[in-house]
């Protein structure tokens, strides 16, 4: 079997790769790296390279400093690695691989990087998303502020809009030297705007194109690539529409598919009444899945708590929750216990925000905003007493331009002190 990396070619006769100064050596069924650098390949004829840089890819099954006996609890950072400094311990980017079984979906101008951050502290175990991000913009933007993302948020999942199939395989690619977990292709959003740029759902109707784009994209790098779609759109109003788009690009390799279950009508409706107006039919997902059992599929629309979410686990793979998970945010504090079993203690409104302060610190010690974070988190305590005036101080408070971290510490106790308070009046 022949190994291929960026710039480098590893021969069949391969057996191994050595990290630096050996202190780890890996067999290469058991390496997911990207290599960078390497020594002593000899054009790719020796048997154990040595490995300068390289970017991970999972987990490994020892670590780093290649103790047989020790399992795997340290990952190596997802960003090229200067075995120089090897000795230096790195934790675990996330304690649990990416799962499809509770996602939070890309919601444009919402799931930021802020909001994700904000959101892993409510979840450990959800797979995040990003913005939809086009793959022009990938090529040709300002990668550090479309792309940057924090070890903190995996797993995630980088969303990209596109339908020629050369740019979508350089953005792909980019999005897994910068060390997404996951690719998806946005073949749901019905906007007028999406549309004159030939991508989202008006893909829908050109199957044979997304799938020329899923394979060239999988070509390209290792991450998995997924695809996001509606059950239809327009007069597709067959189940046979569906299940043919759906067997037309899982041909080209793609294995997993988040449906929307609802139309997209992309001429008479907005983006708003599109993710209203159309009837939801959970029941056609329900059928792809029994009809399909070898795809991952995974339901969105309309979903508004975790427990609605485990329901319907019983039909299909994986659940996706959109602007529930935003505007109502608390309600993620169950999806590890709910959704995965986990018996760890959940996490608190409080303990969540308190969380968030080193991050705050960080960004605004780097000329950011205040309001650019807590705008995410408003709705934390949606429906809980003292919750408006949680709202209203963030809301003004954190616009000023001299906000610190502080408006929100004057937040958190203003909620819960004052709550706190109530509680003792009524019992006493």
């Amino acid at each position: 079997m022949t190994w291929r990396h960026p710039g480098l070619l590893l021969h069949a006769k391969t057996e191994a790769i050595r990290l630096g100064s050996g202190h780890l050596t890996i067999p290469l069924p058991q390496c997911f790296f990207d290599i960078v650098e390497v020594e002593n390949s000899h054009e790719g004829l020796a048997l154990t390279p040595v490995v300068r840089k390289f970017v991970c890819r999972g987990n490994l099954t020892k670590n780093i400093h290649g103790a047989a006996e020790s399992p795997c609890r340290k990952r190596l950072a997802r960003a090229p690695f200067d075995v120089k400094q090897e000795q230096r311990e790195y934790p675990m980017a996330a304690d649990f691989p990416a799962s499809h079984r509770f996602c939070i979906a890309p919601m444009m101008d919402w799931t930021d990087r802020h909001c994700r951050v904000f959101h892993r502290q409510l979840t450990k175990r959800a797979l995040l998303y990003t913005e939809m991000v086009t793959a022009d913009a990938v090529i040709h933007g300002d990668r550090a502020r479309l792309l940057g993302f924090s070890e903190a948020e995996h797993p995630i999942a980088l969303q990209l809009g596109g339908s020629d199939p050369a740019k979508l395989t350089a953005a792909a690619r980019i999005g897994a030297e910068l060390g997404y977990d996951e690719i998806n292709l946005n073949v749901g959003c019905p906007s007028d705007r999406v549309q004159e740029g030939r991508f989202g759902a008006c893909l829908m109707a050109e199957p044979e194109l997304v799938a020329t784009c899923v394979a060239a994209m999988r070509e390209s790098q290792p991450a998995p690539v997924t695809v996001k779609c509606r059950i239809g759109i327009d007069d597709q109003d067959a189940e046979d529409d569906l299940r043919r788009f759906i067997d037309v690009v899982a041909s080209a390799g793609c294995k997993t598919f988040i449906v929307h279950a609802r139309k997209a009508w992309l001429k008479g409706l907005s983006p708003k009444e599109n993710r209203e107006v159309p009837p939801l039919d959970y029941e056609r997902v329900y059928r792809l899945k029994a009809a399909r059992p070898e795809l991952e599929i995974v339901i969105n629309g309309g979903i508004e708590t975790v427990y609605d979410a485990s329901t319907h686990l019983d039909h299909v793979d994986g659940v996706m929750l959109g602007r529930a998970a935003y505007q109502n945010p608390a309600i993620l504090t169950e999806v590890d216990r709910v959704i995965f079993g986990d018996a760890s203690d959940e996490p608190t409104r409080a303990s969540a925000l308190r969380a968030m302060l080193p991050y705050i610190e960080t960004h605004l010690g780097r000329g950011g905003r205040l309001s650019n974070i807590t705008r995410h988190v408003l709705g934390l305590y949606h429906g809980q007493p003292r919750g408006r005036a949680f709202r209203r101080h963030l809301s003004e408070g954190a616009t000023q331009l001299a906000a610190n971290a502080d408006v929100l510490r004057a937040a958190i106790d203003l909620v819960e002190t004052r709550s706190g308070q109530d509680r003792q009046s009524f019992a006493a």
